[in-house]
């Protein structure tokens, strides 16, 4: 499948069926029902994609006209480099797809990305339960053996 999907920047018009992956995303990841994201924040993170002072960017992998993935990630700078980092936050195929090469051009896509932008590092986190996934990352990258942790206040 992966020679008939294209991996490009999200645009305006994608709205309605990026909605549905992101939609699917969450849920996976627990965020639907009570624990859904507020619609404040769906709409705010679309927007930040169109918006020249923030460094968010989003790309969706299109299949005949149909979006069977996506993928957001964040420029940021650090305290041990130069140039920004970038850290690959969102990545989601529809089901039925997966194995089939599409993870893999979109997460390339945000190298291809990362390199035009200087960056020197792209990074990302994934769930200890996620061992499909897992499978394609050991592929692609290295164990940094850092734990997140994190404090919700």
């Amino acid at each position: 499948m992966s020679e008939n999907v294209s991996i490009r920047p999200v645009v305006r018009s994608d709205y309605d069926q990026w909605l549905v992956l992101w939609e699917h995303y969450n849920a996976s990841n627990g965020r639907s029902g009570e624990k859904a994201l507020d619609a404040d924040i769906t709409l705010m993170t679309w927007s930040r994609f169109f918006d020249a002072y923030e460094p968010m960017y989003a790309l969706v992998a299109e299949n005949n006209g149909r979006l069977v993935g996506l993928t957001h990630y964040i420029f940021h700078h650090s305290t041990t480099a130069i140039q920004p980092n970038c850290y690959l936050q969102d990545l989601f195929i529809r089901e039925g797809i997966h194995g089939k090469g599409v993870g893999q051009a979109l997460i390339n896509g945000v190298f291809d990305a990362a390199r035009r932008a200087g960056t020197s590092r792209v990074y990302w986190l994934t769930h200890e339960s996620n061992i499909t996934a897992m499978q394609l990352y050991d592929k692609l990258a290295e164990k940094s053996g850092f734990v997140m942790y994190r404090m919700v206040i």
